[in-house]
């Protein structure tokens, strides 16, 4: 059985109105640089950049690229914070029929060792002073004499590095233009196995999916996009920039989140719209600068969390019209978006309808058949989803990836009577207690509603009585147990209430901002066992 669901399929008009069919990132920016002309692209913290200018740096690099040899389906490396240089490194790539390959900037060497040879580069641009480290200095111990051009963006670098300027100032060759099913991108992204895997992502489906999700937040030109999380993440890279772009909108880009630097951007360039995420939420909401005037001029954006974590960001940080969202790196990022004009209480409460051109479908967990509708199942989506992965993880394909071209996304949900993706939770965060499955973001919505809590995690530890005991972390000032474990009677069912809750500083989060549930798991059997030696 196989859903569409679009219950809006007619968004506002655009009133960019870019005419015809737009199949890459290339085509794109030529059309923005004719519409646009000089509107800003593109804002940073060492200056800005029009969409006419973005077109010719992109160009000009492009033709540097193809001096080099770069064509169709040659990886181009980078790893630079978010910036104009990134944006114009990604765009060259695409008119030269490359594609890019941005890598973690949180990436040890040995996680770089990998990454590199792996994807197999041709060209590498790599930031010279990133947050206090030379990623030159890495690149040249880990790159051979023989291997892949390298290029510094910034000043300083290793001698073994052109500067970028210095690498288009020596001239260049005609490129050709990226097509529809050329790969964009590949991102790379942790999963159930050891090492990332590289998602690839084509031209077409970058731009297409970014419109939609674009059209859903309600953007358009004048805008100003303020994107806290990194443009190497697909949350970044093939949502907020295409998602800005075909709306003719402008990125604000700070190199990394700073609660403080982020509030001051939203001031300065009165930031219209917002990507963020519950752990930048609640940094800015307990910023000791933070006011409400201070984030009053937006009016949309996206987040991910629970109802709780959606009213935190909508009603405190005055975001009218933010958006819900459900999605994973193989479907370009996100695949369901709620419409920016629902009541609060409809937007927090799903993650929307899929987007128009993606499908999804649900499979018993335990059978493998096919949900009837309402039920909550496996999470399949077609569509726009990856083609596939590169590299070493090329192996996953068959075990991702169904016959007839669903992305397996080992995420259980179900649509609810209006036709909306509701997310459940990881099928392998569900806690078995006594038989009976139990949400873990089930009880971190209900802990979020007492007063003084920020951030709330909930994870199962083996028990041979109860199949799983429940144990919770929550973050806050002035939290008493007692009243905690009081608000849980009173809204959840007897066997969904924790059997420990602890009171903690903070929670393991990853560098992206989300909660990793393996270590928390790993806290709370550590905490139960050593209660049973002593």
């Amino acid at each position: 059985m196989t859903i569409f669901i679009d219950t809006q399929i007619s968004a506002p008009p655009s009133a960019l109105q870019i005419e015809g069919q737009v199949n890459s990132m290339t085509e794109l920016l030529d059309r923005l640089a004719e519409r646009m002309g000089t509107s800003l692209a593109a804002i940073d913290e060492g200056g800005s950049i029009t969409y006419i200018d973005l077109r010719e740096r992109s160009r000009a690099l492009a033709r540097a690229l193809a001096r080099q040899g770069v064509t169709r389906g040659d990886r181009i490396g980078l790893l630079a914070g978010n910036g104009i240089d990134w944006l114009v490194v990604a765009f060259a790539g695409a008119a030269a029929g490359g594609t890019v390959v941005p890598f973690s900037t949180w990436s040890t060497s040995s996680e770089l060792s990998f990454l590199i040879t792996d994807a197999e580069c041709k060209a590498l641009f790599i930031s010279s002073n990133f947050s206090g480290r030379d990623f030159t200095q890495d690149l040249a111990k880990l790159v051979p004499e023989n291997g892949p051009r390298l290029i510094s963006i910034g000043a300083g670098g290793n001698e073994r590095f052109t500067p970028l300027n210095d690498f288009v100032a020596e001239g260049g060759a005609d490129f050709i233009q990226a097509e529809a099913d050329y790969d964009a991108m590949i991102l790379y992204t942790s999963g159930s196995t050891s090492r990332p895997k590289g998602v690839r992502l084509t031209q077409s489906g970058v731009v297409e999916n970014g419109l939609r999700i674009g059209d859903r937040m309600g953007l358009q030109p004048g805008d100003r996009v303020l994107l806290p999380v990194p443009l190497f993440w697909a949350y970044g890279g093939c949502n907020a920039l295409p998602a800005a772009m075909t709306h003719g909108a402008t990125l604000v880009l700070p190199s990394r989140f700073d609660a403080s630097q982020a509030l001051d951007l939203i001031e300065r360039h009165h930031c219209t719209a917002i990507y963020t995420l519950p752990a930048i939420t609640s940094s800015l909401l307990r910023h000791a600068e933070f006011r409400p005037a201070r984030t009053e001029s937006l009016r949309t954006g996206l987040t991910i969390g629970s109802p709780e974590d959606f009213r935190l960001a909508s009603e405190r940080l005055g975001i009218p019209e933010l958006c819900n969202i459900y999605g994973a790196t193989e479907t370009y990022g996100n695949c369901a978006v709620t419409w920016h004009h629902w009541p609060v209480s409809r937007r927090a409460s799903c993650q929307g309808p899929m987007l128009q051109g993606q499908m999804v479908r649900f499979r018993d967990p335990e059978t493998g058949d096919l949900c009837p509708p309402g039920k909550t199942g496996l999470a399949e989506v077609s569509g726009r989803v990856s083609p596939g992965y590169f590299g070493q993880s090329e192996s996953s394909n068959a075990e991702a990836f169904t016959k007839d071209e669903y992305y397996r996304t080992g995420d259980l949900g179900h649509l609810n009577n209006e036709g909306d993706f509701v997310f459940v939770c990881r099928a392998t965060e569900m806690i078995k207690r006594a038989g009976i499955n139990v949400s873990p973001a089930e009880i971190e919505d209900v802990l979020m509603q007492v007063s003084g809590v920020s951030e709330a995690a909930v994870t199962g530890v083996s028990n041979p009585a109860r199949g799983e005991l429940i144990v919770a972390y929550v973050v806050g000032e002035g939290l008493d147990c007692a009243e905690i474990e009081a608000h849980c009677r009173t809204s959840l069912s007897q066997y969904k209430l924790p059997d420990r809750i602890e009171i903690t500083t903070s929670l393991p989060l990853t560098a992206t901002g989300k909660l990793q549930r393996s270590v928390l798991r790993q806290m709370a059997t550590d905490m139960i066992a050593q209660e049973v030696v002593l």
